[in-house]
């Protein structure tokens, strides 16, 4: 199976992190999933659109904890990941898919905005860039 690296740039979360805990041979490990939005524009002029494109991506260890913990619902971010082609069985149809992994979330939010985000106000307009969190937080 192929690994295609694929960029999400300018998204935001559609909804929480969700996070659970995968038992296996290294022990356990956290895994969480985020469905981001990002627009594509198509067409110029007065025919310009944009269609949103939502992907859901799988995080693990402490990518996973560190977005559950500084993501919410709007939350800016880009991604950096790996696609991978996904063929099983179900019912006896042949199921076609995608899996999506983050490999890099830059958090790109400042941490007024979050904050602000987190206890259910607008942030304040100009955010302060100094104050802006690392990638992984």
């Amino acid at each position: 199976m192929a690994n295609i690296q694929v960029f999400q740039r300018h998204a935001h979360l559609a909804g929480p992190v969700r996070i659970e805990f995968v038992d296996g041979s290294a022990g356990r490990i956290t895994k969480g999933t985020l469905t981001a939005i990002s627009n594509a524009v198509r067409g110029s002029g007065d025919a310009r659109e944009q269609h949103p494109t939502a992907v859901q991506w799988t995080l693990w260890g402490a990518l996973a904890e560190n977005a559950a913990a500084y993501l919410d619902r709007g939350s800016h971010v880009n991604i950096v990941g790996r696609m991978r082609s996904n063929v099983y069985e179900k019912d006896g149809q042949t199921v076609y898919g995608w899996d999506f992994t983050a490999e890099e979330v830059d958090f790109l939010d400042s941490r007024g905005e979050a904050q602000a985000r987190r206890d259910g106000g607008k942030p304040k307009p100009g955010g302060n860039a100094d104050a802006r969190r690392p990638a992984h937080a």
